[in-house]
């Protein structure tokens, strides 16, 4: 009975020696990554890869920040008084150019064309009896000018009637709609639409509602440039812009460039320019932000080489070439180099196309001795833990690289 209750005894009885080696381990594990941290002392060792020389396109650019706006924004009201009798779209609908947006009461103005018919008959007919009763040239001048001015007067009238009713100038999304049945409408202004995110209403009186149309699936970017950026942007340029929430970058041309500046957000000085975005596009949103580089210079097949290759010396720039692949041999080459873009750099001389140049890196803390000395380390302990012995290495903890 005694032999087989030893043989089951609960596992918080095992041998002492089994805790201890538990104990150990952890010990260990801490030790270890003790060392790999007290290891950081000892010097970096470099890393190299390699580059090819190679030819590409070459640009020069010009940043700026902005937003994207509808190409085009049409601030629409009445160009006559009068009451506003029906109001034919809400915001969102889609309109052509020409559709009816609103209408007012035209009871006024239907007879103010009937007048001006009437006077436009009278005038005729008094001319035609003077015709008729062979006046003289100076009442026949007469009479023509007064049939001229009673035609003018009509045509007025007749326009007015016409303009009691409210259409869109542009193709496109109404976004707003300020005008209610039974308001008064105003009376002023032409009706044409305006370019980029800069309106121009119909209406000069405050009190005139408007009906807001923008041009869908066109847009522009209305971004600023630096003061000292500004006299290299031309209209015409290409840019490359980058929106948030697309991936793509989307292309446009530059519309215009202000000559007028105005001040960013640090206070300095900045011109306004608008970015015509090419083609029609279904994924931009007005109001959102974005990032433009427009091209200022670009010049393709030049001789370009990573920029981290280049070294220098005293006043002279110069690569680390390879001659052997297999060796990872290289002759130290003096370069000529010209603009830089981006991570590239152009080359004038000194290398050919196809050319492989180192580009020094950098490994972390040790170098590559530092796995050795670990794999020795963990070495040691298998061989002292089976044992019994302590650590490895004496000193502070015995671990290789601490201080004695």
């Amino acid at each position: 009975m005694r032999k087989l209750l030893h043989r089951v005894r609960p596992p918080w009885r095992r041998p002492r020696r089994l805790v201890l080696v538990l104990s150990a381990l952890v010990v260990v594990a801490g030790l270890a990554g003790a060392w790999l941290l007290l290891r950081g002392d000892e010097p970096a060792a470099a890393s190299t890869t390699t580059a090819t020389v190679s030819t590409q396109t070459l640009k020069q650019t010009v940043t700026a920040s902005g937003t994207v706006a509808a190409a085009t924004t049409a601030d629409l009201s009445f160009d006559v008084s009068g009451t506003v009798t029906r109001v034919l779209v809400e915001p969102g609908d889609t309109v052509k150019k020409g559709q009816r947006l609103a209408r007012v009461d035209d009871d006024v103005l239907q007879a103010e064309l009937e007048a001006a018919q009437s006077s436009l008959d009278a005038a005729e007919s008094a001319r035609s009896e003077h015709v008729s009763d062979g006046a003289s040239d100076v009442q026949l001048a007469a009479d023509e000018a007064a049939v001229l001015a009673a035609e003018s007067s009509l045509a007025e009238a007749q326009d007015a009637v016409d303009d009691a009713v409210l259409r869109s100038t542009i193709a496109g999304t109404v976004t707003d709609v300020g005008i209610e049945v039974g308001d008064s409408a105003g009376s002023s202004g032409s009706g044409q639409p305006s370019t980029g995110t800069t309106s121009t209403s119909t209406g000069s009186d405050t009190s005139s509602g408007t009906i807001t149309v923008v041009s869908t699936g066109h847009f522009v970017v209305d971004a600023t440039v630096s003061s000292s950026d500004v006299e290299k942007v031309e209209k015409g340029m290409q840019a490359e812009v980058t929106v948030s929430g697309i991936d793509e970058t989307v292309y446009g041309t530059v519309a215009e460039v202000g000559l007028v500046a105005e001040t960013d957000s640090s206070g300095a000085a900045a011109f306004p320019v608008t970015i015509e975005v090419t083609g029609e596009r279904d994924d931009l949103y007005a109001g959102t932000s974005a990032d433009v580089a427009v091209v200022v210079s670009q010049r393709a097949d030049v001789l370009t080489v990573d920029s981290r290759a280049l070294r220098t010396d005293g006043d002279t720039t110069y690569v680390e070439k390879v001659t052997d692949s297999t060796t990872g041999a290289t002759e130290r080459v003096t370069v000529e180099t010209g603009e830089t873009s981006g991570l590239v750099t152009e080359v004038t001389s000194g290398l050919a196309e196809g050319d492989v140049v180192q580009v020094p890196g950098f490994a972390g803390p040790g170098g590559s001795g530092g796995d050795e000395q670990m794999q020795e380390f963990q070495r040691q302990m298998q061989e002292r833990m089976q044992d019994g012995g302590g650590f490895p290495g004496g000193g502070q903890g015995g671990f290789p690289g601490a201080p004695q």
